[in-house]
């Protein structure tokens, strides 16, 4: 671990010369890329720089309890000892982290499906709750999201909901959302006052760009109708709605919040370039799936990953067993705690695997 480190600060002093280099400011891509190095490394630099004081330290302490005599400094040394030796566990720590292999999608944009399962309008009224979560968790995080595809139920719930969250790692710390969400409620329309359970499915893909997927044109079919439900003056007077049908996959998308079709025909296809580039990180994680089968479980929108119990006020995350009494504050977006809870589930099972 240690040569690994000492040849990325080699790489980081280099990166920072290239960067002085006068014709890197007129190469844009150049220096897109070297800018983007320099922010992965420096975090790592950082961290062994302390690691490497930490050491000296200790070496200097020892060496001072066995000079000095005079009690009041050998107390200090002992204290500035004690000190550096726990923060070397946590350096060790820290590092081995910094060092797993970074998943490439992470600093991706977001692509979000959610879809009501069962429990009929109680179950899409989830949905539109979970939509207004997520809404509420990009904006505490300066995110942008943009509605794509609704399709409504007439009473405030979401039947199907596609949008796009835009914002420096938004996929690093959303893609632990895809699975299904299942709540646990009394409905308004319940009269026996009797718990009902619904469930909706959600789906987080990285946006993809076109180097991310090759797509022929030919294969994709293009229908225009007209848009229905809320959406202005223009709704129903023009033929702006957009259906795309993907032939070789059989995938359609339906496209009418814009009431532009060429902005419904842009939206549609990215939701097309996520799916298809989704079921080909699938196709490979398949192909390793024992390496995918970690504590935080497969990502897989099937498995039932969390709970959101009313009656109790719970949230329970069943794939690292945590059960928080704050359903309020998680439905209004404050989704930190369980999300920086399955990245370090996630990052204890990848590191479990290393040392294997």
């Amino acid at each position: 671990m240690f040569d690994r480190l000492e040849d990325l600060v080699i790489r980081y002093e280099e990166v920072m010369g290239e960067l002085q280099e006068p014709d890197v400011a007129n190469d844009a891509d150049r220096f897109r890329r070297l800018m983007k190095e320099q922010s992965d490394l420096a975090p790592i630099v950082e961290s062994f720089k302390e690691y490497k004081q930490c050491k000296q330290n200790i070496e200097d302490s020892l060496a001072l309890l066995e000079e000095e005599s005079d009690e009041e400094m050998r107390e200090l040394a002992k204290e500035e000892l004690n000190d550096s030796k726990n923060r070397i566990e946590e350096l060790e720590h820290e590092l081995k982290i910094l060092l797993l292999p970074k998943d490439p999608n992470d600093e991706k944009n977001v692509i979000v499906e959610i879809r009501a399962g069962a429990g009929g309008d109680e179950a899409a009224l989830f949905a539109a709750e979970i939509y207004r979560m997520y809404q509420h968790y990009a904006e505490s995080r300066r995110w942008k999201t943009e509605m794509i595809s609704l399709n409504e139920n007439g009473i405030g719930g979401f039947k199907e909901c596609v949008f796009m969250i835009t914002g420096q790692g938004a996929f690093s710390r959303l893609k632990y959302e895809s699975g299904v969400h299942r709540v646990q409620r009394v409905p308004e329309t319940e009269s026996g006052g009797r718990i009902h359970t619904s469930t909706i499915t959600v789906a987080i893909m990285p946006e993809a760009e076109e180097v991310d997927v090759e797509l022929d044109m030919n294969d994709c079919k293009f229908d225009v109708f007209r848009a229905s439900g809320n959406g202005g003056q223009c709704v129903n007077t023009t033929d702006s709605a957009v259906r795309l049908t993907h032939i070789p996959t059989g995938i359609v998308i339906s496209c009418q919040d814009e009431k532009s079709q060429l902005k419904n025909k842009d939206k549609a296809l990215k939701v097309l370039r996520a799916r298809l580039y989704e079921l080909e990180l699938a196709k490979q994680h398949d192909a390793e799936a024992e390496a995918r089968k970690s504590q935080v479980g497969t990502g897989d929108r099937s498995e039932k990953i969390r709970t959101y119990n009313f009656p109790q006020g719970r949230v329970t995350d069943h794939r690292i067993k945590l059960t928080l009494h704050k359903l309020d504050a998680i439905l209004n977006g404050d989704l930190d705690e369980v999300i920086d809870s399955l990245i370090a589930a996630d990052q204890t099972a990848k590191l479990a695997k290393m040392n294997e």
